[in-house]
């Protein structure tokens, strides 16, 4: 500290002057950098922030609200649902084979295209209750799939 009086007694008052008004902006520089600035961007991006997580939670409420009608309907007896999975699995053509066991059932899929996966999906989930419990696919080609699925059916759900 002796060192720095030393030299600051040694300096002229322009070069005081100097030296004091580069410590200021070197201060004022790091106050910005360091305290400012971060704040800075933070509230220029909060509006963006708040629209994606309202987004996210209008979303969330949607698949809540999903799940409570899902939970209310009541379930469909066995035998309906197998053939409700039957009468949707026939519509897909030799690119599906059905296979019932109790209250699962196996579909074998053979160059399904991923339309039809889907809408047979919406068609068994609405119909029979129908749920996958187990999914193995691969795709073959663009847009097609061979593999197997295992659903859970019935009241035993």
């Amino acid at each position: 500290m002796r060192g720095l009086q030393a030299w600051w007694t040694t300096l002229a008052g322009r070069e005081r002057r100097l030296v004091t008004v580069g410590a200021a902006v070197l201060g004022a520089f790091l106050f910005w950098a360091i305290a400012l600035a971060p704040a800075w961007r933070t509230l220029r991006s909060a509006p963006v922030l708040i629209e994606a997580g309202e987004t996210q939670a209008r979303q969330m409420q949607a698949w809540a609200a999903e799940a409570s009608r899902l939970r209310a309907v009541a379930p469909v007896p066995l035998a309906q649902a197998q053939q409700a999975l039957t009468a949707a699995t026939t519509r897909l053509g030799d690119s599906a084979k059905l296979s019932l066991q109790g209250e699962r059932a196996l579909l074998t899929l053979k160059g399904l295209s991923g339309d039809q996966l889907a809408g047979w999906l919406a068609e068994v989930r609405a119909g029979a209750r129908a749920r996958v419990v187990e999914a193995n696919l691969s795709q073959t080609s663009p847009g097609l799939y061979d593999g197997s699925l295992t659903l859970a059916l019935g009241a035993g759900q």
